[in-house]
């Protein structure tokens, strides 16, 4: 107890870090600009779903009547499950492509990737509203690119915006081809973090190519897997510009996805109230399918 005390008594004390001011007032401009930009609308936005606030005047405190109006509401039911119909299209396409080309630009064999890295890149930089119009020319039923290459070979015009599911594979490609250059990008980062010695010891054990992607590459690439598909899934449930540019959510409101239906209710129909509670029910499904891809991943990683 004695030599304890001692040894207490004989470490050096500990010195404070002349940096300490400098974290605090970085972190807090960013805890201010978190509170004032996210934490304080949220809050508002969570005492508005809970009123009949019109946007303009005086509100009233309904309780849970929007949120007991909104699970009623056919048209929310449809905006919501076209917009899993939605992620459920692109987020595997998006991963499959992005992984494949990132696979083909870290090969040995592969001539001009540098170029090539930039060419996929180039559709992330690109406004969602550019990106809308871009395919909009291409797709357009009367006037694009695609009919009208169809019509010349013999063929008869495809209803790409007056067809509703036709529509909504038009969007999923569109916003697909806009989004793989960043997925793309984080996949190269993963796959050249892989060993080499991993592959050259598959080589010698006889393993193809085919082989060593699946047994080798993509378990190494698991963490970059999970993160492509939860930023991929979470983009999805809020898509709405590349839908406003290329066919407005339509033909009518067929194509309306959740994040549209919030706007036109709130900001179009002056019901803030009720938009209010469709976001934090928008926010809930959010939370929930990061949670639960979150728990899917620790599984993996601890197997």
């Amino acid at each position: 107890m004695t030599k304890r005390a001692s040894a207490v008594s004989a470490s050096p004390p500990r010195r404070r870090s002349k940096y300490t001011l400098a974290p605090l007032v970085l972190i807090a401009a960013n805890v201010v600009l978190f509170s004032l930009f996210f934490v304080w609308p949220a809050v508002i936005g969570l005492v508005y779903s809970f009123t009949n606030y019109t946007g303009v005047g005086v509100f009233q405190f309904v309780g849970l009547d929007n949120y007991h109006n909104l699970f009623g509401d056919s048209a929310f039911y449809d905006a919501l499950s076209r917009t899993l119909l939605y992620a459920v299209l692109f987020v595997p396409l998006n991963f499959a492509v992005s992984l494949l080309t990132a696979n083909l630009l870290v090969s040995k064999h592969a001539k001009g990737a540098s170029v090539a890295r930039v060419v996929f890149f180039i559709p992330w930089l690109l406004s969602p509203i550019v990106v809308g119009v871009l395919w909009r020319w291409l797709f357009g039923e009367n006037f694009g690119l695609v009919n009208y290459v169809i019509e010349k070979l013999g063929g008869s015009a495809v209803p790409w915006q007056s067809n509703a599911d036709l529509s909504l594979l038009v969007v999923v490609m569109a916003a697909s081809w806009a989004w793989t250059g960043f997925s793309m990008l984080l996949f190269i980062a993963a796959i050249k973090n892989v060993p080499v010695s991993y592959y050259e010891a598959a080589s010698l054990d006889g393993a193809g190519p085919w082989r060593q992607f699946i047994s080798i590459t993509l378990p190494s690439i698991a963490p970059t897997s999970f993160i492509v598909i939860l930023l991929n899934t979470i983009n999805a449930m809020k898509e709405y510009p590349v839908f406003v540019a290329l066919n407005n959510g339509g033909p009518g409101t067929s194509n309306n996805l959740l994040v549209q239906y919030i706007y036109e209710t709130g900001f179009k129909r002056g019901q803030i109230g009720y938009a209010s509670a469709a976001s934090f029910v928008l926010m809930l499904i959010l939370m929930a399918v990061a949670i639960i891809q979150l728990i899917v991943n620790r599984r993996v990683e601890n197997r």
